[in-house]
């Protein structure tokens, strides 16, 4: 049991995208991948609202093109199907066909509309799909229909990922439970500016089709938006959020009583899943939050907390645990916003290390301490008003460079 402000939501032992009611996903090895799960179905028994936010990277991909004709012909859909190990992307006029292609046949061997089905990929950019063992794998997913196991399903969708990741908690409304599961994959190629990973949340919850939307966008902000690896953004991702109802809730929009709850539990879980994500990305050894608080405008916090984040100098510190917290100065620096240095305070750990823009007298060791653990958190106070953000990332490690340097091999 967890307590988000005074909301209480119980986290389900063993949780997953396939927790809620009525959803059911599985996953198995195809041969895309030399060993591991590469492919992966989650679909729902009822009809469900769905929302999706997308990458910006200019190149996007096949499947992102597909799902968003099926979203844009309907905004309820049926089914999800997703491989690892090929991106489908860079693919040209076949990798569109071939999307298209896993869209209709999962469609016919589940019994759904082409349009009710979305479509997502994740790995290696510009190679052809294996498309025989592609079709024959989802035709093994339909034999393993009602063998849920929400556990496959999340490692079928890792790439260099080191552990799968998910999630489900349970909220009451209207006197109903809700269940809202999750599952992400993200290690590598990941930079705060959505989509920059793969994430899937399902709920049994009814929802309004337009408020699921404007909350997942909003939430996208204030979560996956707000992490980073390695400051690039993939061609791929894309966040898919599922509500089919079946929890029998009256319908839930933002002049709903308890909206309020059923918010702060979604964007519990979407945090939950986007530290998981930072905590893993490829290589890292520790989990960095940066929060930055004191800030003139939403958008200032938040820019702020993410050029910490991202910094390459401050990552390294980190790995290295060396308390420089002029790298933290620089990266605050680099916003591009004005900040009052004279008023400016840093805490690394629990040590302040600036106050009003002096540093402090304290024990180097202390600082080094606060580094060594397997989250380092940095605090900053811009004393220029009231809005506050918190971001997520890892340290930048030797394994990085090694784990990408060998990617397709």
């Amino acid at each position: 049991m967890v307590h988000v402000n005074e909301m209480q939501l119980n986290i389900i032992e063993g949780g997953s995208v396939a927790s809620p009611k009525g959803f059911q996903a599985t996953g198995i090895h195809c041969g895309i991948r030399r060993k591991k799960k590469d492919l992966g179905i989650l679909f729902t028994e009822t009809p469900a609202v769905t929302a999706a936010v997308y990458t910006t990277n200019t190149f996007q991909a096949a499947p992102l093109e597909v799902t968003k004709e099926s979203l844009a012909t309907s905004s309820v859909q049926r089914a999800l199907i997703v491989n690892s190990g090929n991106a489908n992307a860079f693919t040209g006029e076949q990798g569109l066909k071939d999307a298209y292609k896993m869209r209709e046949v999962t469609a016919g061997y589940f019994n759904f509309l082409p349009a009710e089905v979305m479509v997502a990929s994740t790995g290696v950019i510009g190679e052809k799909m294996p498309m025989d063992n592609i079709l024959d794998g989802i035709k093994q997913l339909s034999y393993l229909a009602n063998k849920n196991d929400g556990l496959a399903f999340s490692e079928a969708i890792l790439t260099t990922d080191t552990v799968s990741k998910s999630l489900a908690v349970e909220l009451i409304i209207d006197g109903k439970r809700i269940t809202i599961g999750g599952t992400a994959k993200g290690s590598g190629m990941i930079h705060p500016n959505m989509a920059t990973m793969l994430a899937f949340i399902t709920t049994d919850a009814k929802v309004e089709d337009a408020a699921l939307q404007r909350l997942l966008r909003q939430v996208t902000d204030q979560t996956f938006n707000m992490i980073t690896v390695d400051g690039d953004t993939s061609t791929n991702d894309m966040v898919i959020v599922m509500a089919n109802g079946l929890a029998e809730n009256e319908s839930l929009d933002e002049k709903h009583p308890e909206w309020l709850a059923f918010y702060q539990g979604f964007q519990y879980m979407a945090k939950e899943l986007a530290k998981m994500i930072a905590k893993d990305g490829e290589g890292a050894t520790k989990l960095i939050t940066v929060t930055a608080d004191g800030a003139g405008s939403p958008e200032m916090a938040r820019t702020i907390a993410k050029e910490i984040i991202g910094s390459n100098l401050v990552k390294t510190a980190v790995f290295g645990a060396d308390g420089n917290w002029g790298r933290i100065v620089m990266a605050i620096g680099n916003s591009g916003y004005q900040v009052d240095g004279k008023v400016l305070d840093i805490s690394i750990g629990n040590v302040n290390v600036i106050n009003q823009g002096e540093q402090t007298i304290y024990e180097e060791e202390m600082v080094t301490e606060s580094l060594q653990g397997e989250e380092v958190k940095i605090h900053v106070d811009l004393h220029l008003g009231k809005e506050s953000a918190t971001a997520w990332g890892c340290d930048l490690t030797y394994d990085y460079v090694k784990i990408n340097a060998a990617y397709r091999t």
